[in-house]
């Protein structure tokens, strides 16, 4: 006689049901973001002196961008919930472009930071060490784009 015998394990209730876009859309997002800083923290751990303090600030940011560009919903962007304030469904918009303006950003000076500090010929410091840094910014701003346009809005009873 088994002692497992009498367990009985509940449904997986976040993952029952048959529409699974949102928590696809979620764990994929999760996942890249998790990956995105898993990169720079391994530079950061193997070449613990080719990463200056300054190039956290990408990451950072890239961070800020994917809070900001989640915190509005579609529906304040198209103004069908928003309507109230001195702006309206205006500053949702603002917002969210200000949001992707901060992706934009940090992802392109990730970029410049790798291209200027470690692609060129004359570099003393490890290339993974520049590559990573664009990489965490790459998949977060993939993990904000993931969990802003891969997610439905539906309203809730």
């Amino acid at each position: 006689m088994s002692c497992f015998e009498n367990v009985n394990l509940p449904n997986c209730v976040w993952f029952d049901g048959d529409d699974k876009r949102n928590t696809v859309a979620s764990i994929l997002a999760g996942v890249f973001y998790f990956a995105g800083w898993w990169f720079i923290i391994d530079a950061a751990s193997v070449y613990p002196g080719d990463l200056p303090n300054a190039s956290y600030v990408c990451g950072v940011m890239a961070t800020l961008s994917l809070v900001m560009v989640n915190s509005v919903s579609n529906a304040q962007v198209r103004g069908d919930t928003y309507t109230g304030g001195c702006m309206g469904p205006r500053r949702a918009r603002i917002w969210l472009f200000m949001g992707f303006v901060v992706g934009f950003f940090s992802l392109i000076s990730s970029c410049g930071i790798l291209f200027v500090n470690y692609a060129n010929a004359g570099s003393k410091k490890h290339t993974w060490a520049g590559v990573s840094l664009f990489m965490q910014n790459a998949f977060i701003f993939a993990s904000s784009l993931v969990l802003k346009f891969g997610r439905t809005e539906d309203v809730w009873g």
